[in-house]
Formats: C-alpha cells, structure tokens, sequence
C-alpha cells in the first residue's frame, strides 16, 4: 500500500468532506465522562455517539485503554470513539490524561476498519486539547497507523461559519 499524505483544512471534523464512507476519530477518556471539548461539537450533530459510548462506559469491565467503539451516525459515517486518555486531570506527576500508545492501538483498529469499508478518517488534532498531548508526538503516530497503510486522512482545523 502507498503510503499517503496527512491533508490538513480549515473546518468542522463533524462535517466531513469528500465521498465515499467516512470515519470521525476521536479521543475519549476511560472515566465514562463526556461533557468538555470536541465531543459538545459530536453530540451537537448526534446523540448516538454519547449515548453509545455512555452505555459502553458502564459495562463491566468498562472499556480499556486502546479499544475503539465505532457509532454509525449516517449511512456512510461513523465516528470512532478512541479510548485514548486516563481520566480527565493530570496525574500527580503533572502527566497529562493522553497515552500515546492507547491512541497508536485504537488508530489501528481505525486502520483496519477504514481498509475494510475504503473509508477515510476525519478528526481534529485528536488528543492536543483537554487530553494534553502535542500534535508533534500525535501527528508521527497517524501517520504510520493511517496514511502509511494507505488511508486517506484529513484533520480539521476548526473555524466557525
């Protein structure tokens, strides 16, 4: 597979652009919490990636760090609710909620399943808000579970409108 370009734009990761399947990724913490971020903006859109990953979030055992809940909103979208952040607050140490390796694993999965439908990922600088990670440690990490297994990737820059 050729591996591709990351396509950088301005706009609304809820509003993906071009045709075919798309897939919505983003980050999720592993509290079950749900309230702050880029997921006002999805449960603006719709309420089935809240109320799917609320439910999930409850099951015992609850979802781990890596796994991946993918939620049909349209008939060729789906978000992607990444479990990709320990809580919601920094650790004692100042360590901020991100880990990397938890996103890398759910990329994967993300890979997989955009390969099997010819999807391709859509998201913001998934885990550089609340979660407190940096897109130069991110931006590696998509690139060699999406675009080097030859997923088309584009990542939103927000502007309102």
């Amino acid at each position: 597979m050729k591996p591709l370009e990351i396509s950088y734009i301005l706009g609304d990761a809820t509003r993906p652009s071009g045709g075919g399947f798309k897939v919505i990724a983003h980050i999720c913490n592993d509290e079950g919490k749900w309230g702050k971020g880029f997921v006002l903006a999805l449960s603006k859109r719709w309420k089935q990636p809240e109320q799917q990953y609320r439910l999930w979030s409850s099951q015992t055992p609850p979802p781990q760090l890596g796994e991946v809940q993918f939620v049909e909103v349209e008939r060729e979208i789906a978000v992607a609710n990444i479990i990709g952040q320990h809580g919601i607050h920094n650790g004692p140490t100042g360590q901020p909620p991100i880990r990397y390796g938890a996103v890398e694993q759910g990329l994967l999965k993300i890979a997989a399943f955009a390969l099997e439908r010819r999807a391709s990922v859509h998201m913001p600088r998934i885990g550089c808000g609340l979660a407190g990670g940096t897109w130069e440690n991110i931006e590696p990490i998509v690139a060699r579970t999406l675009s080097d297994a030859g997923v088309a990737v584009t990542v939103y820059d927000f502007v309102s409108g």
